[in-house]
């Protein structure tokens, strides 16, 4: 089609863009149609004019979205652009599910929208993928994922051309970026929605269990198993299996996730009888699997297997016009959560706007919360953030560089030992030394976190209730009295 000049129409009831549109849509040589009203452009449709629409959602006789429907059912070859300033999730979801060949946020890129259009003209023969039920809509307060800034905005777009498939998806970026929102909202708005969404984070669950925890086991399997137990991938039949921190998962149990990739069955520990596995399969990491395949810690021919559509989250010091959103969002999940109703004067978010954000969404959410929690005042001005930031600051700050993640910060110390002791050996024992040390604050942190609570220290730890309390007298670690 691009052999020919093409008739595009354009529905926006902002006069100024139509004329842009139609301006740089002429240069190319193309003829237009423009109108500010959907009446306007489902008459052209209606009449059989034109081989591309570019509509806005927002007019004002009609919602652009709901008029998607009735010019896929009239003319099932015609290609839509949409494009809207309500820069959400749910709309480029929705525009998605009902036909849309491409949607394209508010304020747009002029050339990246010229790129669409010639794509959308050059596969014109190709229907687009669409699911058949529309998505739940509860409206934007209930969006898993908030942002209107470029990079979130392409994310959007990717998720949404993803609702409809079952493609393996690779979930990137650092600690606190909200890695398990996207892999839930992808769940949430696709497919399998109506199945379930079932996560295990490798990093949480001691190697030798692991591949238990995946696949289950049979009774008498090992010391232990004293019944039969399902595993994860039996729990999420028909669903979606997050695979979390994928990174820190052991060899053995990559080469049978591998195995599982390919066959499409598995069998639990201890078991005969082969089981399908009918699930999606997402998975996230903080760490650069390319690095570890390097250095022999992790199946290159696995990464491939996951990383069919890669998505990269970016850190919130990318995002940095989000930060006011982000903060509305928590400020109301606190008040109805029963905190103070609190408001951000401009100094104040001018501050949040200015800091690095180490721990990233994670690390917002919590300054939040601190503070609906903790000030009587109801307008939080620049003074209380200076005060909150500097008291974060002074407790994190260490010789550790920005964003380092765990293994780093345990490489650096070592380093630092090692070199301490470079004309003499330490003692023998340093293993078990380093495990005790490292367990030690673990342990503590933990049960810190959990007021104390003994039973929910251990679920977090993932360790038996017994164990912990042993693990409490090894290593003399005070426990509050008359909290359990």
């Amino acid at each position: 089609m691009t052999d020919r000049p093409a008739t595009i129409l354009v529905a926006d009831d902002d006069r100024a863009i139509r004329t842009v549109l139609t301006q740089a849509l002429q240069r190319l040589g193309h003829e237009v149609l423009a109108t500010g009203t959907a009446a306007g452009l489902w008459s052209w449709v209606e009449a059989g004019e034109g081989d591309l629409v570019i509509t806005d959602v927002v007019m004002p006789d009609e919602n652009g979205l709901d008029l998607l429907p009735q010019i896929k059912q009239a003319r099932p070859d015609l290609r839509v652009i949409v494009m809207s300033a309500r820069n959400t999730l749910l709309t480029a979801v929705q525009a998605s599910e009902r036909g849309a060949f491409d949607y394209i946020a508010k304020p747009f890129d002029l050339n990246v929208l010229l790129e669409t259009v010639q794509k959308a003209l050059v596969s014109a023969t190709t229907e687009p993928v669409s699911g058949t039920e529309q998505v739940p809509s509860n409206g934007e307060e209930s969006l898993p994922l908030i942002g209107r800034s470029p990079p979130m905005q392409e994310i959007y777009r990717v998720m949404a051309r993803l609702m409809g498939t079952d493609l393996t998806v690779m979930i990137t970026g650092e600690s606190g970026t909200g890695k398990e929102l996207i892999a839930r909202a992808l769940h949430d708005y696709g497919k399998r929605r109506k199945a379930p969404f079932v996560a295990i984070n490798m990093a949480a669950i001691p190697r030798e269990l692991i591949e238990s925890e995946l696949f289950g086991h049979e009774k008498g399997a090992f010391t232990g198993a004293a019944i039969r137990s399902s595993g994860r991938f039996e729990q999420a039949q028909g669903g979606t299996l997050f695979l979390d921190e994928i990174g820190d998962m052991p060899p053995e149990a990559q080469t049978r996730l591998l195995r599982v990739l390919q066959e499409g069955e598995y069998t639990t520990v201890g078991g005969r009888v082969s089981m399908r596995a009918d699930v999606r399969i997402i998975a996230a990491t903080h760490r650069d699997l390319r690095r570890l395949i390097r250095q022999g810690l992790f199946r290159e021919d696995l990464f491939y297997r996951l990383n069919v559509v890669p998505i990269r989250l970016p850190a919130l010091r990318e995002r940095r016009q989000d930060i006011p959103d982000l903060v509305m969002h928590f400020l109301r999940q606190a008040n109805e959560e029963g905190l103070p109703q609190k408001t951000l004067d401009r100094g104040g978010m001018q501050r949040l706007a200015e800091h690095s954000w180490p721990g990233n969404v994670r690390e917002l959410e919590n300054l939040v919360r601190r503070l609906a929690a903790l000030y009587s005042e109801e307008t939080i001005g620049a003074d209380v953030i200076d005060r909150e930031l500097a008291d974060t600051q002074s407790s994190a700050e260490s010789n550790a560089p920005p964003n380092e993640s765990l293994s780093a910060a345990v490489e650096r110390h070592l380093n630092a030992y090692f070199q301490a002791h470079e004309n003499e050996l330490p003692a023998a024992g340093l293993y078990d030394r380093v495990l005790r040390e490292i367990e030690r604050p673990l342990v503590t942190l933990s049960l810190a976190a959990t007021n104390g609570n003994q039973l929910r220290a251990a679920d977090l730890l993932g360790l038996n209730r017994n164990t912990l309390r042993k693990k409490i007298r090894e290593l003399d670690i005070p426990v509050v009295r008359g909290v359990r």
